[in-house]
């Protein structure tokens, strides 16, 4: 079912013009005239008072007669309508929710923790209306079973897996793009548009904070002492090129093997080097 344009006109030329001229003109008939006809007549455009209602800015009212819809009307200030309809109030408002922290499992099976944050609005006010029983309570459960399912498809860390090209820490865009498709996707049905959606916490479950914490670490020392050692390796080869270069000192295969080996325990080492001077012969 797909909103429509229903009845109504404007309030105040119907509250100031039409309405009391009718008023007037039956009245007078009454009057003048008596009987049931005319008596009947003040009746109805008695009733016809009650079509009055107010249209707030981002505000649709639907309306319905005798249970079948007819229309939702969007334009704001005093409107009037045919009294006999029913009228309710949907608001058109940009709206957001932070989920419950929920604990699921990433595509690795580790558990971890997260909550996402969803900008939403009413699009289509019949769909909100008549296709699902409460359209706020189903926005909060879809969008719930949503990250859910997002967060287990994808790893927490990119190292979790090498294939991956999308992590769930490393690549917040591409994932908030993904849980906003993927929510819109579910929500659609009822009427909803999802302006954006953003984890707003991720982290690994409790039980396995620490462990991973150490894990991180060592990756972090192990990627650090990768860089340190390349970086002495060009060092020590720019040390000899330089030495035999300038031909400050000849060295036998031998000793060249010792140089390195001391300039790589100097360069390499997480603690300063106690140098130790020799004062004989070179060798």
């Amino acid at each position: 079912m797909n909103e429509k344009q229903g009845f109504s006109i404007n309030g105040y030329i119907m509250a100031l013009v039409l309405l009391p001229v009718a008023q007037l003109a039956t009245v007078y008939w009454l009057l003048q005239s008596g009987g049931v006809a005319p008596a009947i007549a003040v009746i109805i455009i008695t009733l016809l008072w009650c079509g009055f209602f107010m249209v707030q800015p981002n505000q649709g009212k639907v309306f319905t007669l005798f249970g079948s819809y007819v229309g939702t009307e969007r334009n704001t200030g005093l409107r009037w309508t045919i009294p006999l309809f029913l009228r309710r109030t949907v608001s058109l408002r940009i709206r957001n929710f932070e989920s419950a922290k929920m604990k699921v499992n990433d595509n690795q099976g580790n558990p971890i923790e997260i909550a996402a944050i969803i900008v939403w609005s009413v699009s289509d006010t019949a769909e909100a209306v008549f296709e699902v029983d409460d359209y706020e309570s189903y926005v909060t459960i879809q969008s719930e079973s949503a990250i859910r399912n997002m967060a287990s498809s994808f790893p927490y860390d990119p190292r979790d897996d090498e294939e991956a090209e999308v992590a769930l820490r490393s690549h917040p865009i591409e994932i908030s793009s993904r849980l906003q498709q993927e929510i819109q996707d579910r929500l659609s049905r009822a009427g909803i548009t999802v302006h954006e959606a953003r984890i707003s916490h991720l982290a690994y479950a409790q039980e396995i904070a620490s462990a991973m914490l150490q894990r991180q670490q060592a990756a972090a020392i192990i990627a650090a002492r990768s860089k340190i050692v390349e970086g002495a390796v060009g060092m020590v080869e720019m040390a000899l090129a330089k030495l035999s270069e300038q031909q400050i000192v000849e060295l036998d295969e031998e000793r060249k093997a010792h140089m390195v080996s001391n300039l790589l325990v100097v360069l390499c080492g997480d603690k300063a080097a106690q140098p130790i001077i020799n004062s004989g012969s070179l060798y």
